[in-house]
């Protein structure tokens, strides 16, 4: 298979200076210490050297340096050029700076590559260029199938990336292509060969654009998972089921169980009460569908309620602050305590036991449960959303664990940044909307202390009364059921 000899960098180094790359070691001789002078033969190295160095770069690192006005700038190279053009020189007497030399070696490299570029390339395979320009120009169905999001918000995505440094494009592969390729991955849970075939590459250079586009969007968590905000949410304020009760709610957390893939000394600690393997991931979402914290990466045979004491109990998890009187729903698997409200224990709550003869709640703590229920649906939703756009989450990768807990990371950056940039999003439209049935373990119960804390005293006071005036007002307004 025919491909092009790529960059291998990191994928966020500086392009700004192009001679860093060769570190500045050719053409420097042991004499040259001293006097920092070259002969005839090392200046013809040197530029040699750049030339060839300069030309492996892309045409899009070439223009930026074009743009530039540092000391390797082009502009300044040319002029150093004519500077030595209008004066006679013996290449037998150059005497130069080595800052000098720098400056000519570039632009000789620069004329060489723009020589380079006018030839018809061979290296680049006509299937690879034919299934990237489908990606990009062909049918929108096609395009979402392998992007898993719509093209302009793809078109967004890569702009970022490429503004701020985090990716950039290589003699063979576009930031365009690399990010195509990781989507491809998560998106559709191909195997490296299958890639490699797709995209016409080694693969080596598929691991290692992988790779790198899973830092790149890693790195973007920060600023993507957002703290809720403080007011009412308006999927709350703008119904009357949960308006005013629910009014101090921000959001919904709950655990989510991702296959994972672990050598046999530690599955044991990974098998899960279904006797699966799997990592245990704890996360925070708004009713919007989005996330606002994800932590990745518990042993599957841990619980919920465990995992998340330990990253309330953990500064470094940086788990956003609840400020006083406003709290998250949990399910039954957590306590009831400040800031976290949990249906009541022994009441049914689920959408399947309120059906038929059953349907209508007979007590305060049944028409709780099923309203609370309802909310905490959403991250349920978000959840189906996440494991439907990036399939690779439904099975157990072949990558180190490490990699595993990245990529679920990645799937939220990018969950949340579809639903920023495009509000009807075929898979939100879909799937987001439905009500899910619980599926995780309803048997599960609590860590309860041995000593009853006032913070959930608090709590428990604060439930009882919302399902007493929730049930009031049920009595009085039928209509509102």
């Amino acid at each position: 298979m025919a491909y092009v000899d790529e960059d291998a960098s990191s994928g966020s180094a500086d392009d700004v200076n192009l001679l860093d790359g060769h570190k500045r070691q050719a053409g420097l001789s042991s004499g040259s210490c001293g006097g920092r002078k070259r002969g005839r033969k090392a200046t013809g190295a040197v530029i040699v050297d750049a030339m060839l160095e300069i030309a492996a770069a892309s045409k899009m690192r070439a223009s930026a340096i074009a743009k530039n006005e540092e000391r390797f700038s082009i502009s300044k190279c040319i002029k150093v050029l004519d500077e030595m053009q209008d004066t006679p020189i013996n290449m037998d007497d150059i005497d130069l700076e080595l800052d000098e030399m720098e400056l000519v070696a570039a632009a000789a490299g620069y004329y060489y590559y723009s020589c380079l570029t006018k030839q018809p390339s061979r290296g680049l395979s006509p299937r690879r260029c034919e299934f990237m320009m489908e990606v990009l120009n062909g049918h929108d169905e096609f395009s979402r199938k392998m992007l898993r999001m719509d093209k302009h918000v793809f078109h967004k995505l890569c702009g970022i990336l490429r503004q701020r440094a985090m990716l950039r494009d290589t003699a063979g592969v576009m930031i365009e292509e690399q990010l195509a390729i990781f989507l491809n991955i998560i998106g559709q849970n191909e195997r490296n060969r299958v890639i490699q075939e797709r995209f016409q590459h080694s693969g080596e250079t598929i691991s290692r654009h992988f790779n790198n586009v899973l830092k790149a969007i890693k790195s973007l968590s920060r600023e993507v998972l957002q703290p809720p905000q403080l007011t009412t949410p308006h999927e709350i304020l703008n119904n009357a089921r949960f308006y005013p009760y629910f009014k101090d709610c921000i959001g919904v957390i709950d655990g989510m169980n991702i296959p994972a893939h672990v050598p046999a000394k530690d599955q044991s600690r990974f098998r899960n009460k279904k006797g699966i393997l799997s990592q245990n991931v704890l996360a925070a979402c708004t009713f919007d569908l989005q996330f606002i914290f994800i932590y990745p990466g518990w042993e599957g045979s841990v619980t919920d309620s465990r995992v998340l004491r330990a990253v309330l109990d953990d500064p470094d998890q940086n788990f956003p602050q609840i400020p006083q009187g406003k709290y998250y729903l949990v399910d039954k698997g957590y306590l009831n305590t400040g800031g976290f409200i949990a249906p009541f224990q022994g009441v049914r709550s689920q959408h399947y036991e309120f059906r038929g003869a059953n349907q209508l709640p007979r007590n305060a703590k049944e028409l709780f449960n099923h309203r609370h229920c309802f909310l905490r649906n959403a991250i349920l939703r978000s959840f189906d959303v996440l494991k439907t756009r990036f399939p690779i989450l439904k099975l157990a990768p072949q990558y180190s664990f490490q990699i595993q807990r990245d990529i679920v990371i990645a799937g939220c950056v990018l969950h949340n940044f579809i639903r920023n940039e495009e509000r009807n999003d075929w898979i939100f439209s879909s799937v987001g909307g439905l009500p899910m049935e619980e599926t995780s373990d309803l048997d599960e119960v609590p860590d309860v202390p041995m000593i009853s804390s006032i913070q959930e005293q608090l709590a428990f006071s604060m439930r009882d009364s919302i399902a007493a005036a929730m049930w009031d007002d049920f009595l009085n307004k039928w209509d509102e059921w």
